[in-house]
């Protein structure tokens, strides 16, 4: 998406909190080349698929939960269990909406979103611990069964079929028509585009379907990476993402970062930059991959402990 990808890297050359280290990012790139890339495989064991219409419905719900899962210090982490095994973040969620779908409780149901309670969603979500920005969660499934029921006839798979096999017009239908998809913040009076999950929903059908039928696009190489809080994280170790030591502390203190602060939107306007230059890096060695293939690496990685040595940033927002 060139409105992501340019307005990155303004403020990635405009940055004063955050860097890019080239060297160390040529030397991850030449890395990655002699260790074979291996670009993650879809994982069905926490996902939902019946290879048809609930599929996709069930992704964009998931999508537009899929922020924030970090707890406050001090609370304890909202976790699933999955037969003998405790999950928490993105994959505790990814198996807390499976349960009622295979149970038959119709929570893609786009009237059953518009006007699902509080009460309801907790419910259906359970697990332990604390999940964070309960009620924006709420409103934005609410808001999502309303413009489903508005524009599409219910059916998630018409907005998805409305985008013309284009990855880059459904994010911005997405961002246009949903304001829990509207990633944009502001830096030196410049309007700076993410679009983080309405990106990654495109990216997830295409991962889910295997880049057939609801996953079948044209332009899946015109996808930025998903700005989120795990890959700096992981940047940050590799030594690619500098911080100026006053935010350093910061994150490494656990301060909180304002949504929309420079601060922020340097961190995550760097990362997809970042992942824009590792593309070209491999680019130029004939080792083609879509930022968006990057990403999931990344992240990937950022699963493992030794990633997560440093801490991420905190921001309680609705779009990470």
């Amino acid at each position: 998406m060139w409105e992501v990808l340019e307005t990155a890297g303004y403020v990635a050359e405009k940055s004063r909190q955050v860097h890019i280290g080239k060297e160390e990012l040529v030397a991850f790139s030449r890395k990655m080349i002699r260790s074979g890339i291996k670009v993650p495989a879809w994982d069905n064991r926490y996902h939902f698929f019946d290879g048809g219409e609930n599929t996709v419905a069930y992704l964009l719900l998931l999508d537009t939960l899929n922020f924030c899962f970090w707890p406050k210090l001090g609370q304890p982490r909202w976790e699933i269990q999955l037969e003998s095994e405790k999950i928490s973040g993105y994959y505790a969620l990814a198996t807390a909406l499976q349960k009622p779908l295979e149970s038959g409780i119709a929570i893609t149901d786009a009237h059953f979103l518009a006007e699902l309670s509080l009460g309801e969603m907790k419910r259906l979500l359970g697990g332990t611990g604390k999940l964070q920005l309960l009620k924006e969660r709420l409103k934005g499934l609410n808001e999502l069964g309303r413009v489903l029921l508005r524009d599409y006839s219910g059916k998630a798979h018409r907005l998805v079929e409305a985008a013309e096999r284009s990855a880059v017009k459904l994010s911005q239908l997405l961002a246009q028509n949903l304001l829990s998809f509207q990633d944009i913040a502001a830096y030196n009076g410049q309007r700076v585009f993410f679009y983080k999950r309405a990106q990654l929903f495109a990216a997830d059908l295409y991962g889910a379907f295997n880049g057939t039928r609801w996953g079948n696009f044209s332009d899946m190489h015109e996808l930025t990476a998903f700005a989120d809080y795990k890959l700096p994280q992981v940047l940050r170790h590799l030594g690619i993402l500098h911080y100026e030591k006053a935010l350093a502390q910061k994150l490494d203190q656990y301060v909180h970062l304002d949504a929309g602060s420079p601060e922020e939107v340097e961190i995550r306007a760097n990362t997809i930059w970042a992942v824009e230059l590792i593309r070209q890096e491999l680019n130029k060695a004939e080792s083609k991959l879509n930022a968006f293939e990057i990403d999931w690496i990344l992240w990937n990685l950022g699963q493992k402990e030794a990633y997560k040595v440093k801490p991420y940033h905190r921001t309680e927002t609705i779009f990470y």
